[in-house]
């Protein structure tokens, strides 16, 4: 959708003002990058005082063009091709249904304004209150082995049943995968994307993307209709990494995209997983890498969990209720000796010592129970005693 210059009269006056329009100036400044923006911030304890700058003050920040913007924002000036360019990522935003959340919004993710150079805007369809819940992402090779693909559908499923929103690429093999087993979970996933968030990428996921929207967002940083480009992703990458509190890498190469979301997930103080895998899959090495360069192993989720417990337990969920909202129902078929070891049991180890007297058994009671709760797949021997297993 394009606009001839006459865009000026009164679709173009009423651009100037909505509240959205000045941070979409921002978001349009040429040769805006996450360095220049990071500079940006530094300079303004408020980003918008930029725009009531004169323009010859601000050589040092912005570059010819930039200037111009500023001169055409504070003038009117419509026929300046950025602000016109402005003025339609609002109205395709407008027409398509697209929310906007901009650096001055409270709904801006919090994780995400700690990183270098976040995002002035970003375009979302979808549930824009995700943005502020705990999330998790999950990425990984295009080319996943089923092995690989099972293992992040089913972390995705177990993270999402446990308030994780599952954040991922919405690409071919692991990310996909990630998306659709928060799906299955009945949980929440974001898919952050190199492309406008009306453009379907890649083709084949155009289903996966309606059903992310049905439950979950789709979000980018680029205005509506932007296609593909190959400089997108790494940008969209920085994003994944920077809404999440964690990155677990399920299968990558030494060269892939996903040791580049990691290492940014590092650098932005944020956690790392990886699963490991055999000696022979090529797509085990990253994941080898980044164990040897301090990444956690896992194995489970809950190995996820031991490091982001504060992070996963919902705030809006009161102490004394937290336990018993995560904790699925104990099985009807149990006895009442198993049925009070397994209420007693968490998700954290809990030793023999600590299970006797939570219980009141006797220790060869407590392991007859445990065995048999063991053998029903219902708890797992752990170091430190016992703890409750993903899903019983």
């Amino acid at each position: 959708m394009t606009y001839s210059l006459p865009l000026a009269s009164a679709a173009g006056d009423h651009f100037f003002e909505h509240p959205q329009a000045p941070w979409l100036v921002l978001a349009h400044l040429p040769g805006l990058g996450a360095v220049r923006w990071q500079a940006i911030l530094d300079a303004f304890a408020e980003p918008l005082a930029l725009l009531d700058m004169p323009p010859a003050a601000l050589k040092q920040l912005l570059t010819p063009q930039g200037r111009q913007l500023i001169d055409a924002w504070q003038q009117r000036h419509h026929e300046n091709d950025h602000l016109q360019s402005a003025q339609r990522a609002l109205a395709d935003s407008s027409r398509l249904g697209i929310d906007i959340v901009s650096w001055g919004d409270p709904d801006y993710p919090a994780l995400l304004r700690e990183i270098h150079g976040p995002p002035p805007v970003l375009y979302l369809q979808g549930q824009r209150a995700l943005l502020s819940q705990p999330q998790l992402a999950i990425v990984g090779s295009r080319n996943a082995t089923r092995a690989g693909l099972d293992h992040a559908r089913q972390f995705a499923r177990a993270l999402a049943e446990r308030h994780f929103v599952v954040t991922s690429g919405l690409a071919l093999g692991v990310d996909g995968a990630a998306h659709q087993g928060a799906l299955e979970g009945n949980g929440s996933t974001l898919a952050v994307l190199g492309t406008g968030v009306d453009v379907a990428y890649p083709a084949s996921h155009q289903s996966l993307a309606r059903a992310v929207i049905g439950q979950g967002a789709l979000v980018s940083e680029f205005p509506p209709g932007t296609p593909p480009r190959a400089g997108h992703f790494p940008r969209r990458n920085r994003i994944i990494s920077g809404m999440c509190q964690g990155t677990l890498v399920v299968e990558a190469g030494v060269k892939s995209g996903s040791l580049i979301t990691a290492r940014l997930a590092l650098e932005q103080g944020r956690e790392v997983f990886a699963i490991p895998g055999s000696i022979h899959n090529p797509l085990a090495r990253g994941c080898h890498q980044l164990i040897r360069q301090g990444a956690k192993l896992v194995e489970s989720v809950q190995d996820i969990e031991e490091e982001l417990t504060a992070w996963w337990m919902q705030p809006s969920v009161p102490a004394q209720d937290r336990e018993a909202a995560a904790a699925p129902p104990v099985p009807e078929h149990l006895g009442e000796i198993e049925t009070r070891v397994l209420t007693a049991l968490g998700y954290e180890p809990c030793s023999t010592d600590e299970l006797c007297d939570q219980t009141g058994l006797a220790a060869d009671q407590l392991m007859q129970s445990m065995l048999m709760l063991e053998m029903e797949g219902l708890v797992n021997t752990v170091p430190g005693g016992f703890q409750r297993a993903v899903g019983g």
